[in-house]
């Protein structure tokens, strides 16, 4: 049983008739199947996307993936030392920033921030790819997968994905008192 499957994020495969529709699940897909393993990063984008089709996953929401991680990349060169926070500085959230994420999802972005494994930058870069999905709204749980793929996809944050990652597969979470 995959890890995603576990933590109770994934549908079910094409086989048991069931489309995947919408971007995060093809991310989540990606991250499950190529990422989290030694599998070439260099892998040839289009073959990627055959296999995505013939996964089950629409054409439309395939482009998004790849353009979603396209922006994770342009965005993280243009954010890196442009971002910093004073010390016990809070975030303010925009109004849509607010919409999209609830206060579950705002607090927990906090509680990574308190225990060092988001800093401001790498806080910044998630809500920015977590603003780029065409959704109304996002789950703690969905949440977590795009801190976990944001993370994998930064340099030198290892040690910040190998906790995340503990905190999405032993279900710890947090809470501000």
């Amino acid at each position: 049983m995959s890890l995603l499957w576990r933590a109770g994020v994934m549908r079910a495969p094409k086989s048991e008739a069931v489309m995947k529709e919408n971007v995060l699940d093809v991310l989540m897909y990606l991250f499950e199947n190529y990422m989290d393993k030694d599998v070439e990063r260099e892998s040839d984008p289009e073959s990627l996307k055959v296999e995505l089709l013939e996964a089950g996953f629409p054409r439309s929401e395939i482009n998004k993936a790849f353009t979603w991680l396209e922006g994770l990349t342009e965005r993280h060169q243009s954010v890196v030392g442009n971002t910093q926070a004073a010390p016990n500085s809070l975030r303010l959230y925009t109004t849509q920033e607010a919409e999209k994420l609830d206060v579950e999802c705002r607090g927990f972005v906090l509680f990574l921030e308190q225990c060092g494994i988001l800093d401001a930058t790498n806080r910044e870069l998630v809500i920015d790819r977590v603003m780029a999905l065409d959704t109304e709204e996002i789950d703690l749980e969905q949440l977590k997968w795009i801190i976990l793929m944001v993370l994998f996809n930064l340099p030198g944050q290892e040690a910040a994905y190998a906790s995340m990652e503990d905190l999405v597969f032993e279900g710890v979470t947090g809470s501000l008192h």
